[in-house]
């Protein structure tokens, strides 16, 4: 054994991806993942410069682990992820005890890295982007996918879109997605396995071009023998088909749910983010996503205080949101990521209208979901049980088709399972219910 590696993991799914890779190639080459930080003899943090919050934090823990490399000599210290490719080298010469910076093509690089690092005891910083990310194809190990019956697959990376407030075409380059047969085979890898649900991920997954279209991926992996559902995540509205929606109304493993980024319901604030579409293009989505699936739960990504955001332009997206009705919304104040083209623009908004702003509008948003969640009281939907409740041993969570997260009572064999579930209490962020029995001889019902 080479020694123990530790990975702190920021920002989106796409890292906690990565992260899991890494540890895989890790594992291959001879280290041993341990939760202790002074066990660890490697240890990795996988950045995220996306959200303000996510890059301070991540950029402090940095400087908080100065002590064990002074204490621990021997110890590497490795920086992955969107921050290692936006500041590179600055990270060393600001950080000295910082050994590895690898940007976003470069996750692949680990093992050499490190033991470049180890056998002659040079720094290593390599932030270049290629034509193509060999980490796409990189297959996590079972022992590091949690749940194992949910596989995450990531089909591209990358963006073109350049919207003007996004760090994103900077920190992982523009879009270079994975060549299909290469997916179709890992999918029914996973398959054999036992796996479940595929989570297909990409900045812009609709944009998919790797030999077919998105839609028709789709319809390939719904023919996989043994994939019960199919979730994808994070869509552009401008990429919104009609042949990606009309895969909501044929494919019954594709779940009814869709994240959909609107940002803002202001056409002025959307021209001024360059988003490429308006509210009434993105309210007509919406319309079409419900009439091909009637039961649709939408989640989506929305800004306040956008430069030029007025206090009408604000009130714009309120009644957006009211018109939705959107079962969960990821909401933030601006700040502003230097590099983009908004950074040129003057930030007008005052801070404090800004948490104004936010606060109100999450105040809407809690109430849309509660009464979503106390419509669902009584219904009986079929729920992929995750795991044990966090707070409640006697308890196993999952989730239904709409991503709703359902609690009841239940045993941990009832994992990976697909059962029916009453509905019997509505929660700010979750249900509650009791199982169905089913009949004799079926532990598990069929999505």
């Amino acid at each position: 054994m080479k020694g123990y590696v530790k990975i702190f993991t920021y920002g989106c799914q796409m890292n906690d991806l990565d992260s899991r890779k890494m540890y895989s190639l890790l594992a291959r080459d001879g280290w041993e993942a341990t939760e202790s930080l002074k066990k660890a003899d490697l240890i990795i943090l996988n950045t995220c410069s996306v959200r303000q919050k996510a890059y301070e934090k991540a950029l402090s823990n940095i400087g908080r682990l100065r002590p064990y490399k002074t204490q621990k000599p021997s110890l590497i210290i490795a920086v992955a992820g969107c921050i290692a490719q936006q500041k590179g080298r600055d990270i060393i010469s600001r950080m000295p005890h910082v050994d590895i910076v690898l940007g976003t093509h470069q996750m692949h690089r680990i093992c050499e890295a490190v033991d470049g690092r180890r056998e002659e005891h040079r720094q290593v910083v390599d932030t270049q982007f290629g034509e193509y990310i060999p980490s796409l194809d990189i297959v996590p190990d079972q022992a590091f996918m949690t749940p194992a019956h949910r596989a995450y697959i990531n089909i591209m990376q990358g963006c073109n879109n350049y919207c003007s407030y996004c760090i994103v075409p900077y920190v992982r380059g523009r879009e270079i997605s994975r060549d299909h047969a290469g997916i179709l085979e890992e999918v029914r890898g996973h398959a054999a396995s036992g796996v479940k649900e595929i989570f297909l991920l990409g900045q812009n997954v609709n944009s998919y071009s790797g030999g077919i279209s998105f839609s028709e991926l789709l319809r390939r992996i719904d023919r996989v023998d043994g994939i019960e559902r199919i979730r994808f995540t994070t869509s552009h509205p401008k990429d919104m088909s009609d042949e990606l929606i009309a895969c909501f109304g044929d494919l019954e493993r594709l779940c009814s749910h869709v994240h959909l980024p609107f940002q803002s319901g202001s056409d002025k604030v959307l021209e001024l983010m360059n988003r490429r579409y308006t509210r009434t293009r993105y309210l007509g989505l919406i319309e079409k996503l419900r009439k091909a699936r009637p039961d649709m739960a939408f989640s989506a990504d929305v800004i306040v205080g956008f430069p030029g955001e007025t206090n009408d332009a604000y009130r714009e997206t309120l009644s957006l949101i009211r018109e939705v009705r959107f079962d969960t919304l990821y909401s933030f104040r601006y700040s502003v990521r230097p590099g983009t083209g908004a950074a040129a623009i003057e930030d007008d908004v005052p801070p404090e209208e800004k948490s104004r702003r936010l606060s109100e509008l999450q105040g809407i948003q809690r109430s849309i979901t509660l009464e979503i969640n106390q419509s669902r009281v009584g219904t009986t939907p079929q729920v992929l049980v995750d795991g044990v409740s966090p707070r409640n041993p006697d308890q196993v969570h999952g989730r239904t088709t709409q991503n709703a997260i359902v609690n009841f009572a239940g045993s941990p064999s009832l994992i990976s399972s697909t059962v029916r579930v009453c509905i019997t209490r509505a929660n700010p962020n979750s249900l509650t219910g009791d199982r169905e029995v089913p009949a004799a001889g079926r532990e598990a019902l069929p999505i």
